[in-house]
């Protein structure tokens, strides 16, 4: 009977010693999975954080090509249109030249069939509006305007309602695809 009741002594004493095992390893357990949990919230977070930031910085990089590509497709219509201004700007003296040699030739009689001079003028002038010159409409009695007119000097006004205005035109002055590239060379009357 001793024998029983020490049988049953470590019996219970192992009993209570498994059971506080296993009290011990329950929330040992338990930490174990709110660890594993924790991880995988932290992981879960990390990546979102970096997808956020990799979409932002997939929109900054698109934006910023397509700002590129605007400005360059604007550059590029700009440069075509203004491609022949040196060109053109060469071949403005020999348009002057033309009309004045026009002037000149004044004195034919009228109804006369117009000259060599007259034809290549027009056909001169033609090319010159087909690639986009246009002469600047200015005259006598107009305001003066420095974004269009060059004054190349003064004189006191004749009549004090041209004080500030033009008073002759020297020569035009011409646009290409409507940007001054010849500024009007004008004589101005003084402002008394």
């Amino acid at each position: 009977m001793e024998k029983d009741m020490e049988r049953e002594d470590i019996t219970q004493e192992n009993e209570a010693t498994t059971e506080n095992a296993m009290d011990e390893s329950q929330p040992a357990a338990e930490t174990e999975a709110s660890d594993t949990t924790e991880e995988s919230i932290d992981e879960t977070q990390k990546l979102q954080i970096e997808v956020a930031e990799a979409k932002d910085k997939f929109l900054r990089l698109y934006s910023e090509f397509e700002n590129f590509r605007r400005r360059t497709a604007k550059e590029r219509i700009e440069l075509i249109g203004t491609a022949s201004r040196d060109v053109i700007e060469a071949l403005i003296p020999v348009l002057d030249d033309f009309e004045r040699a026009i002037k000149a030739e004044a004195e034919r009689p009228e109804g006369a069939e117009p000259t060599g001079i007259d034809l290549i003028y027009n056909k001169f002038k033609n090319v010159l509006l087909g690639k986009g010159l246009k002469k600047m409409e200015t005259s006598a009695g107009d305001e003066f305007d420095d974004e269009f007119h060059e004054a190349i000097t003064q004189i006191p006004a004749p009549d004090p309602s041209l004080a500030g205005k033009i008073v002759d035109v020297i020569e035009p002055g011409y646009f290409l695809s409507e940007k001054v590239i010849r500024f009007a060379k004008v004589v101005t009357a003084a402002k008394s």
